[in-house]
């Protein structure tokens, strides 16, 4: 006997978990795997595992260098210009003038 293919569709809560996920990763949420939940389900299970993107990039966050740029200003010195290419090294500087 075959099963009915019945298809239930994704509830708003998943939708809503996936697109923060999308949003997260920077990848496009598929419009066909938001209609069932269980292609849904499978989606969210890849992604969530998933680095995201931020985690891909090299460079320091936003936060990061308004930090530094704080804690420069009431050093009165310069952040090094090579520190805003490279997260690691920018974290270093930060550790060391707090």
């Amino acid at each position: 006997m075959d099963q009915p293919s019945f298809v239930q569709p994704a509830t708003p809560r998943q939708i809503a978990y996936a697109r923060a996920l999308a949003l997260r990763n920077k990848v496009l949420l598929p419009w066909d795997v938001q209609q069932d939940r269980r292609s849904l389900s499978a989606w969210i299970d890849a992604q969530a595992n998933a680095l995201p993107a931020s985690a891909l990039d090299p460079r320091p966050s936003s936060r990061q260098v308004a930090f530094a740029e704080r804690i420069a200003r009431i050093k009165r010195r310069a952040v090094p210009v090579e520190c805003f290419r490279d997260r690691a090294l920018m974290s270093k500087w930060i550790d060391g003038n707090k």
